[in-house]
């Protein structure tokens, strides 16, 4: 019996990482920190960098794939993305040049093995070109990332229900977002849009389905900067599980991931 590993190193409007270990294939979904605070971050949580497998990216945007191309020329690491992603990738010239090798295309709906782990890309509401949330296992454990969702829909849950472990987006409160100075009408709408980003208040209802599925570790992600508190996004879930009966911290186990820094490294273990 073998423990899959599963931490964030950053989850943000300012950049995104996820670390992910099962036997001895490591991986990383998205890489959207500069290189160097992403080897720094790994460092600290004791991941040699070198050691890693490959990069699985979700979507084009720089806080998911800044310090990608770094990362995979300086290890040879392999990048996985949809033919969409690194269509807009390449003619942005959004990772650098990356050897020919290193360009892995992966199809949503289509799961493939990345040494010891098993990995299935599904798609997601999001305004990018192709983007999709990953869904990892290793024996009869299974991690699954969702975030950028403009909207939960069937499909997700679908693909993401079930698993032993979910880090899913809980990026704004509506509220805050609708009176920030800050962001202009045209953001706002984007953000509060069907292929934005998802609510506090979308995301705990989300969460409740998947809980009643089976998911006992929840790991709350993508938080906004300005339009969020850390405390804001576990309230409003932890008072949706309440009205359930769910007793957090004993049903479910429920964290927030950080903006800036590496979050505790979860060990999940296959049962019988």
């Amino acid at each position: 019996m073998m423990e899959m590993y599963f931490c964030s190193l950053f989850s943000g409007s300012s950049g995104n990482a996820l670390f992910c270990q099962y036997g001895n294939t490591r991986l990383l979904v998205d890489a959207g920190k500069t290189g160097s605070k992403l080897q720094t971050a790994m460092i600290k949580m004791g991941i040699d960098p070198a050691t890693l497998s490959g990069i699985l990216i979700t979507h084009e945007h720089s806080d998911h794939i800044l310090g990608a191309g770094v990362l995979a020329r300086q290890y040879h690491l392999p990048v996985y993305a949809t033919q969409e992603t690194w269509r807009v990738i390449t003619e942005g010239k959004k990772m650098g040049k990356l050897p020919g090798d290193l360009i892995r295309t992966v199809r949503s709906g289509q799961s493939f093995w990345l040494g010891e782990i098993g990995i299935e890309p599904f798609s997601i509401p999001h305004d990018a070109a192709d983007p999709v949330g990953y869904r990892m296992w290793g024996g009869n454990i299974s991690v699954s990332t969702a975030t950028d969702l403009g909207h939960f829909t069937d499909e997700v849950y679908s693909r993401i229900a079930g698993s032993t472990l979910v880090l899913l987006e809980s990026n704004h409160d509506p509220d805050l977002l609708r009176a920030n100075p800050h962001y202009n009408a045209v953001l706002k709408a984007r953000i509060l849009g069907k292929y934005g980003h998802l609510s506090n208040e979308a995301c705990s209802e989300a969460l409740l389905r998947l809980i009643s599925g089976g998911t006992r570790n929840v790991i709350l992600g993508h938080l906004s900067g300005e339009n969020n508190t850390p405390v804001l996004a576990r309230s409003v879930s932890e008072k949706a599980m309440e009205r359930e009966g769910i007793r957090v911290g004993e049903d479910v186990r429920l964290d927030v991931a950080s903006r800036d820094e590496p979050g505790e490294i979860f060990m999940l273990k296959e049962t019988e």
